[in-house]
């Protein structure tokens, strides 16, 4: 926090100098301004008590931004991460969100498309195309956002039709045969009445992992997606904006690098009973059934079968927007439907260890209603209310140590299941019903022309039955059953204070109640307290920020201080039980979260751009025990001390040639720790990534055409661990190897 206040302290100072100039932009080169819509309203970024990150769809191109997984660090105190390769993205702002895989699990970041709450992490991974812009929003949202926002949110914004007619195609072909095709065109259908848009991806490459059981490479994307979109106007007072959605994947299931954890002699063995880290690649460790992955390559392994990640998903939607003079009405309305089946090599080797099929379905209709002041009032206020009905069934199986079964074999046991029931497949049918309800309301006052206060409310309740059961083979043998019937409510909300020091700069203080609904745990669970409802988490989170535009707005400096007091926080962990791993979704006692933030954009000259984010963060457990293990006081997970982004772009005039347009970009990630107990072995250190592109563009900017660069220098890290200690193996995910591409974009 030391930074934070000598930063602001200096960006003050330079607030007055830059206020004492006489001097008016005439240069033709201030930094664009921005306008985002972080409160449910049309505003200046620059105007807004809120930690926000816009990202433009050209941003996003460049950097190869196809999905939310493509997010992570580009924004300061945002990360993503993913152990599957179609569906439950892990989303952490500021240390915020949760590492939970089931269906029926909510991350404490909301995201949001055109306005519409995408809540099964089924459907969060869904192709990003055709956008306008995508906003990360830091802290609480818990008043306009309402229930699971207690990180932030993520807003996407596609582009919408127009009355003229318009169209973009981009292509590009990279490293591992990676193809990449998207586009979008709109027009009139009714002129000045209706509008629409098409738009379209298709994403595809040949896997960048060797199997040397078969020869071939694995890990493959293949993913399609279309968009529909339609704009009506049967009144200048009346707007209709309606859209169809489908997406589809049909690549790889992930399959990460099998380390082995069990050692073969005691001079391997360390003092918690598993393999030194420094023997890992020595042959003298093995998983459970005697497998070792040694040559130390992590991008080949022997995969006994490929596995394939399917995913289908249907959206709809319609926002309505009614002009009534001083006040609008807003009408959001939306269905969801997401199917996933995924048959996954879960132990990443040549045996049958515990192979997975996850096999879920969800299904959501939301319902929003806003009436809210004119944007111009000096009293502006919003009032709404929201529900959803959400629908989600999971009937997913894991296969435990098959090669045994012939070892258990007889004629009264002829499907070889082992006496205590480990060597089995185990299924854990359940369905989660959700109704929510929440009414909301915000007001700003502006006290005088610079200063301007803020309060809002928000009622949540959350109507959720669970029925469940774990049992062997089909229904062969039934471990557990469960059903349970719960409501989970609570008041959240905001207070807040704007002053603007100058028309270019701003100070603000907020105080922010966040939620986050309890419920039910979705994964295998083989005693009943496994299922046990874990309860509502509440973050109240105390920020102080700054924003600022100087010297002729070539220059914007904005940051942000912060302090959360974490209650009841929702925690995935694992623990050994009679030598089986289980799962377990808990709540900790107490969390404290404090750290700052800065973002930079300076513009020093008409055709160069520099842009810079950075976060600092401290993030620790209070008390929290959990299956015995005490983690009070470690870090929480995806919580670096340290991130940075960084990036160039400059354009270099060619008279009637056009021009060549360069960009550089770099993040850095500090140290991060997987899971709660901060063991060495389930980190990583940090890292630097950078990226580069170099194109041409046409003289009246319709054709670009060239080359870029992603993870330039090749780095290799880790993106998600799975350890299952009961089998001997951790299981890492790593990044993206080195891409090397070029690309074609035309836009009349």
């Amino acid at each position: 926090m030391k930074a934070f206040w000598f930063a602001t302290a200096a960006a003050a100072s330079l607030a007055g100098a830059a206020a004492a100039q006489t001097a008016t932009d005439t240069s033709g080169f201030a930094i664009e301004e921005i306008v985002v819509t972080a409160q449910k309203r049309s505003e200046n970024l620059q105007d807004v008590p809120v930690s926000v990150t816009a990202l433009t769809a050209s941003a996003l191109q460049d950097q190869g931004v196809n999905n939310v997984m493509g997010l992570n660090n580009v924004a300061p105190g945002l990360r993503v991460s993913a152990g599957d390769a179609a569906a439950n993205p892990k989303i952490y702002i500021r240390g915020v969100g949760l590492s939970d895989f089931n269906p029926n699990a909510s991350s404490g970041v909301g995201v949001y498309v055109d306005g519409v709450f995408v809540g099964s992490p089924l459907a969060q991974m869904a192709g990003f195309f055709d956008l306008a812009q995508v906003e990360v929003l830091r802290g609480p949202q818990g008043t306009l956002y309402g229930r699971n926002t207690n990180g932030g949110a993520i807003n996407v914004t596609t582009k919408r039709p127009t009355f003229h007619w318009t169209g973009e195609t981009r292509a590009e072909y990279a490293t591992y045969d990676a193809v990449n095709l998207q586009g979008g065109i709109s027009g009139p259908l009714i002129e000045d009445k209706l509008a629409f848009r098409l738009a379209g991806q298709f994403v595809e490459d040949g896997g960048y992992t060797f199997n040397r059981v078969t020869g071939e490479d694995v890990n493959a994307a293949k993913n399609w997606a279309g968009r529909l979109s339609l704009l009506y106007t049967p009144h200048e007072d009346v707007e209709v904006f309606s859209k169809f959605e489908r997406f589809s994947n049909r690549g790889d299931a992930t399959l990460p690098q099998h380390r082995a954890l069990f050692p073969g002699t005691p001079a391997v063995a360390g003092s918690n009973g598993l393999c030194l880290p420094s023997a890992y690649a020595s042959g003298g460790c093995t998983d459970l059934m005697g497998y070792a992955d040694t040559d130390g390559n992590i991008r080949a392994g022997d995969y006994n079968q490929q596995g394939k990640d399917r995913v289908d998903l249907w959206n709809a939607s319609t926002q309505i927007d009614w002009d009534l003079g001083s006040v609008a009405l807003v009408s959001v309305t939306a269905y969801q439907h997401a199917n996933r089946n995924a048959l996954e090599n879960t132990d990443s080797s040549p045996m049958q260890m515990i192979e997975i099929n996850y096999r879920a379905r969800a299904k959501a209709f939301t319902q929003e209603v806003r009436l809210q002041s004119d944007d111009e009032a000096a009293f502006k206020w919003v009032v709404g209310g929201f529900y959803m009905d959400e629908t989600i069934r999971d009937d997913s199986l894991q296969d435990v140590l098959r090669d045994y079964r012939p070892f258990f074999v007889s004629p009264e046991n002829p499907l070889g299941i082992s006496p205590d029931d480990s060597v089995a497949v185990f299924g854990y049918p359940y369905t989660q019903k959700t109704k929510s309800y929440a009414l909301f309301g915000q007001a700003d006052y502006s006290l005088s022309e610079r200063l301007t206060i803020t309060g809002g409310l928000r009622y949540s309740a959350d109507d959720k039955s669970f029925d469940y059961r774990s049992e062997i083979e089909d229904g062969l043998a039934t471990i557990l059953t469960s059903k349970q019937d719960k409501t989970f409510s609570a008041w959240s909300g905001r207070v807040g204070a704007r002053y603007a020091l100058t028309d270019d700069v701003n100070i603000y203080a907020t105080y922010n109640r966040g939620f986050k609904s309890g419920g039910f745990f979705g994964g295998l669970a083989t005693s009943p307290d496994q299922l046990e409802p874990y309860a509502n988490e509440k973050l109240d989170a105390f920020e102080v920020g700054f924003k600022g535009q100087f010297f002729d707005r070539r220059l914007r400096l904005n940051a942000s201080g912060f302090y959360y007091d974490y209650q009841d926080q929702q925690v995935f962990a694992q623990a050994l039980r009679n030598g089986l791993t289980v799962l377990v979704l808990d709540n900790a006692a107490s969390s404290k979260v404090w750290g700052a933030e800065f973002e930079l954009t300076a513009k020093p000259t008409a055709n160069l751009q520099l842009d810079a984010g950075l976060s600092l963060l401290d993030a620790e457990y209070g008390e929290f025990v959990s299956e015995g293990q005490d983690y009070t006081g470690n870090r929480l997970p995806q919580a670096p001390k340290a991130t940075l982004n960084l990036a160039a772009a400059h354009s270099l005039p060619l008279g009637s040639a056009g021009e060549i347009f360069t960009r550089l970009d770099a993040t850095y990630s500090s140290k991060i720790y997987f899971d709660n107990s901060n063991a060495e072995r389930l980190s990583q250190d940090g890292v630097w990534v950078a990226g580069a592109q170099v194109s041409w563009r046409a003289p009246k900017g319709g054709v670009e055409a060239g080359l870029f660069a992603r993870n330039l220098f090749d780095e290799d890290w880790v993106v998600s661990i799975s350890n299952i200690d009961s089998l001997g193996v951790d299981l890492l995910t790593y990044n993206r190897p080195r891409s090397l591409g070029v690309f074609l974009r035309y836009s009349y």
